[in-house]
């Protein structure tokens, strides 16, 4: 989630000047409650270079905003928008009852494990040339700034504070969480249905638990994360890999793929994507796709679960909002975490559930943790409030756009038209195909690379069905300084050679 990110598309071909769009749809998102008193907005040179539009665009926008009485300035606060804007409805939040876990219903551990994939161990020295995917510039992160949300936190930590906590978590994250997703995602939801987790890969195993029962079915993306096929593994279902394209998962063979497992499709429980930014190939589902699932799912009673991994860094010129933002009738659970933006041990997700799943869903979190840390919470919880969320996003966006850049330069530098690169648009790898590579196997790299001191990770493992026929490779750079990426893809290239030389 880009802590000051709007959700802007511009429409090009339009007739409307550029700052009339723009404004049109600040103002639009104001009326619909996405925007909301106080809300920043972001600077317009941020906006300029997220829109690819000039300066000079945003700031008239911003300044028709502010004469109508939209928007407002404060030197040491920037723009945000204003507490009494003319003729916009005023939506009083609704009572809330509170929030009771439902205990969940007893479980049967007969099934057997439907086993992933895992890497041989390999020994590899340590090089300072490690391409692994999924970790983000972890030497980067502002850790004294981040000292200070947990001082903050501790100094007003009382003895409710130092106790067992709300399952669901904190008050003051959960509104930052949602305050967060109406600006970068177009999902508007209330804190009542947004729970805070231990990751994110503890609201799925939740899911899993609460959704599905024997000979139930759940649907994975074919090919999907070894994590995710764990998850589902351990539970009681038939799971069933789906191919996906250059437009996501293909909703239109999801029946057959069922039927050709034995199966019958009226027992699909739950279908699981990664539409911003499929695991591993890096796809973006496209619009069509992304409406047929929504019908198939509603027209069939399954739940999606959304996985949104990684949303906050997308270099495509326009941003899909969620799933979940839109669902059209279906049941969509939209899950995220901050192990990506921030850092993977902060442990700490979030599950956006529809209205009838939240009960029961707690009801499960009180038995498996009973609550996330509480402190560690509401030091996330100022440090997004205070800015110093967005302003980290915003400098972690630019690093890996370079970093991004330079892989993508080595990659076509050292292996010309031979390479296939997919997954560019979004997250924080990219998946390589080396088809200038005859007669060498992916293992045969790796260990050549390793022999050079270069990590790369074999991606075939991550395909149920129709591996890549090719030597196929996760590369991520978020965590390499160019210097690193530019040093490292040229040893990569000599150790192609050498594998193929064998």
């Amino acid at each position: 989630m880009g802590g000051s990110q709007l959700l802007v598309v511009l429409d090009r071909d339009s007739s409307v000047p550029l700052q009339q769009q723009l404004c049109d749809q600040i103002s639009g998102s104001v009326r619909s409650g996405r925007l909301r008193a106080g809300d920043p907005v972001p600077p317009s040179r941020e906006l300029a270079h997220q829109l690819g539009v000039s300066r000079t665009v945003v700031t008239r926008a911003y300044e028709l905003l502010r004469a109508n009485g939209v928007l407002t300035s404060r030197r040491g606060s920037g723009t945000r928008v204003s507490g009494a804007v003319p003729d916009l409805p005023h939506r009083d939040p609704p009572a809330r009852a509170p929030l009771r876990p439902e205990p969940p219903l007893p479980t049967d551990a007969g099934s057997p494990l439907w086993r992933p994939w895992e890497p041989a161990p390999m020994h590899r020295p340590d090089g300072a040339y490690d391409f692994r995917h999924g970790t983000p510039a972890l030497a980067s992160f502002p850790v004294a700034r981040w000292r200070q949300s947990l001082a903050e936190a501790v100094s007003r930590a009382d003895a409710v504070a130092l106790g067992y906590g709300p399952a669901e978590g904190s008050p003051a994250l959960r509104d930052q969480i949602t305050a967060l997703l109406r600006r970068s995602r177009a999902l508007d939801v209330s804190r009542e249905h947004t729970i805070v987790t231990s990751g994110a890969t503890q609201a799925m195993d939740i899911l899993v638990r609460q959704l599905v029962g024997p000979d139930d079915v759940v649907v994975i993306e074919d090919p999907s994360h070894t994590v995710l096929r764990q998850i589902f593994g351990y539970s009681r279902a038939a799971v069933v890999p789906v191919p996906v394209d250059a437009e996501g998962l293909r909703v239109d063979e999801i029946a057959d793929r069922v039927r050709g497992h034995g199966l019958d499709p009226a027992r699909v429980r739950l279908v699981y994507v990664t539409p911003s930014h499929q695991f591993p190939t890096g796809f973006v589902m496209s619009e069509r796709r992304r409406r047929a699932l929504l019908r198939w799912a509603r027209e069939h009673g399954v739940t999606v679960l959304e996985d949104d991994y990684h949303n906050e860094f997308s270099f495509a010129a326009e941003r899909l909002p969620s799933l979940a933002a839109d669902p059209q009738g279906a049941d969509v659970a939209y899950v995220g975490s901050f192990s990506k933006t921030l850092f993977p041990s902060l442990r700490i997700g979030y599950a956006v559930l529809p209205p009838h799943l939240v009960r029961p869903f707690l009801g499960i979190k009180w038995i498996t943790d009973r609550l996330t840390p509480t402190l560690t919470q509401e030091a996330l919880a100022e440090f997004v409030g205070s800015g110093a969320y967005a302003r980290h996003i915003g400098r972690m966006d630019r690093l890996y756009r370079q970093r991004r850049a330079r892989l993508l330069e080595a990659l076509y530098e050292h292996f010309g038209a031979g390479v296939r690169v997919s997954g560019a648009a979004a997250g924080l790898h990219v998946l390589v195909t080396l088809g200038g590579a005859p007669g060498a196997d992916e293992t045969a790299i790796v260990r050549a690379a390793a022999a050079r001191g270069v990590r790369v990770y074999p991606a075939s493992g991550y395909f149920v069905s129709h591996p890549p026929a090719e030597p196929t490779f996760l590369i991520g750079y978020a965590a390499l300084p160019t210097a690193r990426i530019t040093e490292g893809v040229a040893l990569l290239a000599a150790a192609v050679r050498d594998a193929t030389a064998r």
